[in-house]
């Protein structure tokens, strides 16, 4: 069978196309990296993790996050998961508590944004604001602190630099969400957690 010259060009322009779309796609991947969208019960974070809530005095039963899983996923996934914390605050001792998850010692040099999406649940009130920590492997905490909690499932992106007290990005310990006296108003709510990322923004 005789082949013509157009079907050659027609061939390596299809071969030329794909190629580069298969490596947009690669760079894309590359871009970011999904922590957590805790779709997978109560087994590990995506990247081997474990989690869970925290308080800072167990024995004081006035303050204290419960945990559990909801069938609410941030992107629509109805098969999907995302992490309800109950917590509470309003305690007539110093009050801190809130959820841990583990990196890992994760690289994360390669990105520059910690994403995540969080919502507060009307029927029990929520705080608006949310302290963010990250650590290293120093365990050292660099807190942010997230405004503009509402009902509704917000995305929120937050640049490394704002967490000044990380110094080795190339080797992460912690990711940490904080309620505490101070900043949780009302000091007893639910706030929901879910597609915990980094990326390249």
């Amino acid at each position: 069978m005789k082949l013509n010259g157009r079907f050659f060009t027609v061939f390596a322009l299809s071969f030329i196309a794909l190629t580069f779309f298969a490596a947009g796609n690669n760079a894309m991947a590359a871009k970011s990296l999904v922590v957590a969208d805790f779709d997978t019960g109560d087994k590990p974070n995506n990247i081997g993790g474990d989690f869970g809530a925290w308080d800072k005095d167990p024995n004081d039963e006035s303050q204290g996050t419960q945990l559990a899983f909801e069938p609410d996923d941030a992107l629509g996934d109805p098969a999907g998961y995302s992490i309800r914390l109950d917590y509470d605050v309003d305690s007539p001792n110093p009050a801190y508590n809130g959820f841990w998850m583990k990196l890992n010692g994760e690289d994360a040099s390669k990105f520059n944004t910690i994403n995540f999406y969080l919502r507060g649940e009307v029927s029990t009130g929520f705080t608006k604001r949310v302290k963010i920590e990250l650590k290293d492997m120093s365990n050292r905490p660099s807190p942010y602190i997230v405004t503009g909690v509402t009902e509704q499932w917000q995305k929120f992106s937050i640049p490394f630099e704002k967490f000044r007290r990380v110094n080795d990005w190339a080797s992460m310990n912690e990711f940490v969400v904080v309620f505490d006296d101070i900043n949780s108003n009302p000091k007893a709510g639910t706030v929901f957690i879910d597609h915990i990322s980094f990326s390249s923004e």
